[in-house]
């Protein structure tokens, strides 16, 4: 996508303007060109409680959301003088998230990627190497072929900071005309190690599958590896 830094820059100096500043006589001002070719604008916003202060980049993303979604292909942030302004590093997080590694901040003596201005960036993939996808376990997707109902999914989650395991009892079959009710028969407890919540599964289903921390499958159960399954589990010694 071809981006017009002149156009963006005007963007951003028009809503800097309106900036509200009464404690720092800052203002900042940014435009953003989504991936589906609109312009949206953010400016900073200042609060008696200074900690409450909204940075411009702030209001670029809920305007993203409020006119649409989408993702930031390229932003210009400007000072009261017009010139080129990095984000700070709370706002460089917030656009990492809304932008990923490739969307461009508008710099001298050229724009910078976010994985310059952000390197080895934390995000979401980093929370569900942990805790499973957001909004709890989910069976993954690919295992839909030969999911019955009973089978119990194994998994590692964190307490306290340190690694524990527990398991749940997947309801439905996960054909998607099965007509079935979806959801968990019956979570586990927390285990100390993997076995501990095979063992737990092993009392209700012959089928166990193990997820490991980055989302590898392995199959506990019994009888040969189901389709979607690449290996069998191994107990730790």
């Amino acid at each position: 996508m071809e981006i017009d830094w002149a156009a963006l820059r005007a963007a951003a100096i028009e809503v800097m303007r309106r900036a509200y500043v009464p404690a720092s006589d800052f203002p900042v001002g940014v435009a953003g060109l989504v991936d589906d070719g609109r312009v949206i604008v953010g400016c900073n916003v200042e609060n008696a409680s200074l900690g409450m202060t909204l940075c411009a980049e702030c209001g670029l993303v809920s305007a993203l959301h409020a006119s649409g979604g989408g993702k930031l292909v390229a932003m210009s942030c400007v000072d009261a003088t017009g010139a080129p302004l990095m984000p700070c590093g709370r706002c460089r997080q917030l656009l990492w998230e809304h932008g990923g590694p490739d969307m461009l901040v508008e710099a001298l003596p050229r724009p910078l990627r976010m994985d310059e201005l952000l390197p080895h960036a934390f995000g979401w993939v980093d929370m569900e190497k942990v805790t499973g996808p957001a909004g709890g376990p989910e069976v993954p997707a690919e295992l839909a072929k030969w999911r019955g109902r009973g089978t119990v999914f194994v998994h590692p989650d964190l307490s306290g900071g340190a690694t524990i395991w527990t398991g749940y009892w997947e309801r439905s079959s996960g054909a998607p005309d099965a007509g079935e009710d979806k959801g968990i028969l019956e979570e586990g407890p927390n285990f100390p190690t993997a076995s501990a919540a095979v063992a737990w599964g092993l009392v209700r289903t012959p089928r166990i599958v193990v997820v490991d921390a980055e989302g590898g499958l392995s199959w506990a159960g019994e009888g040969e590896l189901p389709e979607g399954i690449p290996q069998r589990w191994k107990e730790e010694s």
